[in-house]
Order: structure tokens, then sequence, then C-alpha cells
């Protein structure tokens, strides 16, 4: 008899606490593919005028850099879920690390705009195999309890420093060749492949998944999210009445009803459209969205005038965006009793009020950059509403739906975070050639409009509190939702 090298569980923590060796191989396995994950987008945004000037792009074609990985992640965010269910989750993440690797040298070669985006989109539906895949084997692996909590605290302290370590090395790799900066996860992916090969423990297809895919919803929300950035980005250049611009928007609209109608007849749909009357969940999206589509976009303007503008490198330029990144990997940690303390709505209102105040204040003419006077106030002002908002939207929006609908929930969520990060940095983008007040005005407008939604969650929530004295019977079932979340 030959013996099976059917990978297995690693063993469960012990009595005291202490974990095996291959227990905790997993977990940086999973974190370290989060790392890389989180980082795509910052090692993007330091690069692009480097980029811009080796292949000549336009301000308006280097944006599908950013916005072709995140419409990857987003629009096939929800399908991702789905092939996992079918297929299973060890043979798809491991997949999933292999194209990665493989789009990573691919975007380092690349000579065109066209490979370099298609690679980034590519690297975009890995992200949405990836990321929701690694917190499924988390719960499937370790146990309840402390174990679990320290696992994830792990994963989600990689996630956060993702941005931040993007940044650093997009900076250094950068001054030596942009080309460098896509090739670096290269190896890590392969690194973390081999390593799961031996540590992702098999498992079966859900039984009780849904049996299809639901590719005609997949596919239609995906196209009609390109052709939107398509229509977007065309406009300043064909003209907003060009046939082409009107032709895309026109196609774009025709699948967003598309899509609408597929998931509303199919009898296993990617998204239930019923989860849109759940008010907390749809404030979370739209909340989270403006914040972290205005503060892609808000990068994006700043990558450009101070490299472009006001002299600064690339390596410069990562280090000048870390405050407001650092502070949210430094509290990662302890989001989560920070929420339970002071409740998400308190936390959303703060943070997405601090985020428009710091756009404000972004110069919004001239070259000559004082960075303690005219950046820095900005980027500490944006790096504490991601602080006090991050994990506060997320809380609030999985809390808000009951649990069998949670895992949904989450996906529609974050379908809507990175699919506004694609919309506002063509906005941005497009916006960019009218010089930097008419983009910063809009990247404020957005933030307003950020606020505008948390305070009406605000107000929400106050009202439900100054109901509950009046309410009969007050019991367990009056714990604050969020609180039960937080624990999970």
């Amino acid at each position: 008899m030959t013996r099976s090298r059917t990978p297995r569980a690693p063993a469960p923590a012990a009595a005291d606490g202490r974990w095996s060796p291959a227990l905790w191989g997993l977990l940086f396995v999973l974190a370290g593919n989060m790392l890389i994950d989180a980082l795509e987008v910052s090692v993007a945004l330091v690069a692009l005028p480097s980029i811009g000037e080796d292949l000549g792009l336009a301000t308006s074609q280097l944006q599908w850099i950013v916005s072709g990985f995140a419409v990857g992640f987003g629009a096939l965010l929800l399908f991702g879920g789905r092939v996992v269910a079918l297929l299973g989750r060890r043979p798809v993440y491991l997949a999933a690390l292999l194209v990665f690797a493989a789009a990573s040298l691919v975007s380092a070669l690349a000579d065109s705009a066209t490979l370099l985006v298609a690679t980034r989109f590519v690297k975009g539906f890995c992200a949405a195999l990836t990321a929701p895949t690694g917190l499924a084997i988390i719960a499937s692996t370790f146990p309840e309890g402390p174990a679990r909590s320290r696992a994830l605290s792990v994963y989600t302290l990689f996630g956060a420093s993702g941005f931040s370590v993007g940044l650093l090395l997009s900076g250094a790799l950068t001054e030596v060749s942009w080309r460098w900066t896509f090739a670096f996860p290269a190896p890590v992916a392969l690194l973390l492949f081999v390593a799961g090969l031996r540590l992702i423990p098999r498992d079966r297809p859900d039984p009780k998944a849904p049996r299809r895919y639901d590719a005609a919803g997949a596919l239609s929300l995906t196209g009609a999210m390109l052709l939107l950035v398509y229509a977007i980005a065309s406009g300043p250049a064909a003209g907003w009445d060009h046939p082409r611009t009107i032709g895309a928007f026109l196609l774009a609209a025709l699948l967003a009803v598309v899509f609408v109608r597929v998931e509303l007849r199919t009898e296993q749909p990617l998204l239930k459209l019923e989860l849109l009357a759940h008010e907390p969940l749809v404030r979370s999206a739209l909340g989270a969205g403006a914040l972290n589509g205005s503060y892609l976009g808000l990068l994006l303007v700043s990558t450009l005038h101070l490299q472009q503008q006001a002299g600064f490198g690339p390596l410069r330029t990562g280090l000048a965006f870390l405050p407001a990144a650092v502070p949210l990997a430094l509290t990662a940690l302890h989001s989560g009793r920070i929420v339970t303390r002071f409740g998400p709505a308190r936390l959303i209102a703060a943070g997405a009020a601090a985020a428009p105040l710091g756009y404000v204040l972004y110069p919004r003419e001239g070259g000559t950059v004082h960075y303690a006077t005219d950046v820095l106030p900005t980027l500490l002002l944006v790096g504490a509403a991601f602080v006090l908002a991050f994990t506060a939207f997320h809380v609030q929006a999985t809390g808000s739906v009951p649990a069998p609908q949670q895992a949904m929930a989450g996906g529609l969520y974050q379908t809507a975070v990175q699919l506004a990060a694609a919309l506002m940095t063509v906005l941005c983008a497009a916006l960019y050639a009218a010089g930097r007040g008419p983009v910063l005005a809009l990247i404020t407008a957005v933030g307003i409009a950020g606020l505008l939604v948390a305070l009406r969650g605000l107000a929400t929530r106050r009202a439900a509190d100054a109901a509950a004295p009046r309410a009969s019977s007050a019991g367990p079932m009056d714990v604050p939702r969020h609180r039960a979340q937080d624990r999970t």
C-alpha cells in the first residue's frame, strides 16, 4: 500500500494554547497572501508617473492600472465565492496563487498598456478568490475561542499593513524600475504556493452550496463596470458627445439591467437583491465606498502632483503617504475593542467627518509644496478616518443581517468598496487635465456625501437608543448587534 499524501488539517492548538509549527505555517501562508493582495493598489499608485513616462501613457490611460485591479476584484468577488463553494477552498486558493504569480511576471514584462491592464484585472480576480477564502480556511481550521481570535488578529494585521508595505516597496523599487514593482510579488506568491501545497488542508465542496456558477450574472456585472470605466476614461479625449463614449455608457446601463434581471430570475443568484432592504448594510456600503474611493482619488492626484510638479521621487512619495496608511496598521489589533466600546455609528460619523476636512486642506493650485503644512495635515486626517471607520463599517454591514446571509452581505459590501475605488479613480483621472481644483472638489464632495450617509446612521442609532427604554420587556435581544458581531 502507498501512503496517502493528502494534506490533513494542521493539529489544533494544545490545551495550554500552544500551536503546532504546521498551524503557524498555515496562518502565515494565509496572512502572507493577504499582505500581497492588500499592497497591490499602493504599489501601482506610486509607480504611475514612471509607467506613464516609460510607456507614453496619458493620465486617462494610467488610471486603468488601478481601476483594472479594482474592477477585477470587486465585480468578480461574489462570483469568486461561488467558485470556491463549488470547487473547494484548497484547489481554488492554490490555483489563484499560481495565476497571481504568472500575472505578476507578465505585468513586469509588459510593453503595452493593454497587456499591463489585463494582468491587473487578472490579479484582481485572483484576490477575489483568495481574500475571502483565507478567512474561511481560518474559520474551519482554528478552533473557536482564543485560538481563532488570535489567528484572525494576525490575518487582519497583515491585511492592514499591506498598503503601507506597498508604499515603501514601490517607492524603493520604482527608483530602479517600475517593472520590479510588479515583479516582486511573483516569487512571494510561488513560495506561498509551495508552502500551501503542504499546509492547506483538503476540503470538500459544501453540499448545501448552490450548484450553479451564475456566469451570466458575473459577466453582466463585470462588463457593465468595465464599460462604465471605459466611457468615463474616453470622455476627455474623444468628447462626451462622441458616439463611442455615448455607446459605452448605454451598453454599461444595458448590462446593469441585465445583471438585475438575471439575479431576480435565477434560482441561485450571486446576490439576493432583498439584501438591499437592510438599511445599515446599504449605508455601510455607500459610506465605505465614499471613503475608500475618495481616498484613492486623493492618492492618485497627490502622486501625480508630487512627482510631476513638486519634484518628489517615487521613494519620497511613498514615504510621504505613510501617515495616512500606518495608523490603520498600528491600531488593527485593537479595532474590534474600539468598535465594541463606542459603537459603529459614532465611529463611522467621526471618521466620515475627518476625511473631507482633510481634503479641503490639500492645496488646489501651485507646484511648490511645503509637505508639513500642505500635505501632512490632509494625510493625518484621512489616516484618522480609516482608524475610526474601517472596522466599524464592516461590523455595521454584516451585523445588520441574519447569520445565514452574512457571507453574501460581506461580499456585497466589499464589492461596493472596490467598485467605488474604480469609479473614483477614473473620474479623478478624467478631471485631472482641468487642474487639481476640480478634482479635489469632486473628492471633497464624495467625502461629504459619505458624511451625510454616516449622519443618517447616527441619527437612526440615537432614535433607536431613545426608544429602547420604552420597549416592553427588554432582554438579551436588545444587546446592540455590533457587539455580537465583534465577537465573531
